[in-house]
């Protein structure tokens, strides 16, 4: 029997790795690729704000296909939108049916989801959804996951924790009312290694900024 193919919604970082994770080890979709968005005018992976060049590494090492949608550094959700749509409908001309997505809990973004894959006539998966993110997190860690804050909200996360890495040291400074997983936001990961990569990605840290209001690291590939 045929499986479906799908895409899977790329981030850069912990989740969106764990969701390739998920579907790789359940069986059910054939992945065939990746999707992200990059701001074209920083060369870097909107919201997570991750070099392209370690974007490339990471590609390297989950060996698919990389979909891109490209997208001004002010972006309207019209544009947003017009955009995917216009990647999406290339993706389903070569027999994409299904995107998966590593959200977690919050429901307006997977209503969201839903509404615009509706409209693409395509299918979204949301294979952790409503799993409990700390234990998430822990399962993560354990499994061999390696990440590193690349980006963190200082109203609600301490701006030193922009550019460590995501272990459990990491997660018992978090305050009592921060997602384990940052969901809301309070802070974004790179993946550097884990059970769906080939190779572990060295890395450094580089410059760590201030910028509208949030702190970034800048996380960058070693030779």
């Amino acid at each position: 029997m045929t499986k479906p193919r799908a895409l899977v919604s790329w981030s850069t970082g912990k989740d969106s790795a764990w969701a390739l994770h998920q579907v790789l080890t359940d069986g059910e979709l054939e992945v065939v690729g990746l999707l992200t968005t990059i701001t074209t005018a920083y060369q870097r992976v909107s919201m997570h704000g991750v070099r392209e060049s370690l974007l490339a590494e990471q590609v390297r090492r989950v060996n698919l296909p990389l979909h891109t949608v490209s997208l001004p550094a002010t972006c309207t959700n019209e544009v947003y939108e017009a955009r995917m749509a216009a990647v999406l409908d290339d993706c389903k001309d070569n027999g994409v049916t299904h995107i998966v997505f590593g959200d977690l809990f919050l429901e307006d973004i997977r209503a969201y989801r839903v509404a615009r894959m509706a409209e693409a006539k395509m299918t979204p998966v949301f294979p952790l959804w409503q799993r409990d993110t700390t234990n998430l997190a822990t399962e993560m860690i354990a499994s061999g996951l390696e990440a590193f804050i690349t980006v963190v909200d200082p109203t609600v996360v301490d701006a030193a924790l922009a550019g460590r890495r995501f272990d459990r040291d990491f997660l018992a400074e978090l305050p009592a009312d921060v997602d384990h997983c940052g969901e809301r936001g309070e802070f974004h990961t790179v993946v550097t290694a884990g059970p769906m990569f080939s190779s572990p990605i060295p890395i450094g840290i580089g410059d760590i900024v201030e910028r509208e209001g949030f702190v970034f690291a800048d996380v960058k590939e070693r030779a």
